[in-house]
């Protein structure tokens, strides 16, 4: 079975954050720490995964990110504070 992850990074400790979607969580957050992707996170140095969900249904996936995406910046910092109050890498 196919898993999806929604993730949040963050450039530092209440710092830029940046959601995104993926289906293989470990090589699109090396890909955003390498900056091989241009974009947001490049720009504003979004590259330490602080959060993020598992599912296996790729539209539900989708509607998260999109969900998150509209979050107001509280509400983020919020949902990564429950799992992960110190802010750390969780690929680290």
């Amino acid at each position: 079975m196919k898993k999806y992850f929604v993730y949040i990074l963050a450039s530092r400790l209440n710092g830029t954050l940046y959601v995104g979607v993926t289906s293989n969580l470990e090589k699109r957050t090396n890909e955003h720490k390498d900056k091989i992707t241009n974009g947001f996170s490049e720009k504003y140095g979004a590259k330490k995964l602080v959060y993020f969900e598992e599912t296996s249904d790729v539209t539900e996936a989708i509607l998260r990110e999109k969900r998150l995406k509209k979050w107001n910046r509280v509400w983020k910092i919020k949902l990564i504070e429950q799992s992960n109050p110190g802010w750390k890498d969780l690929l680290e």
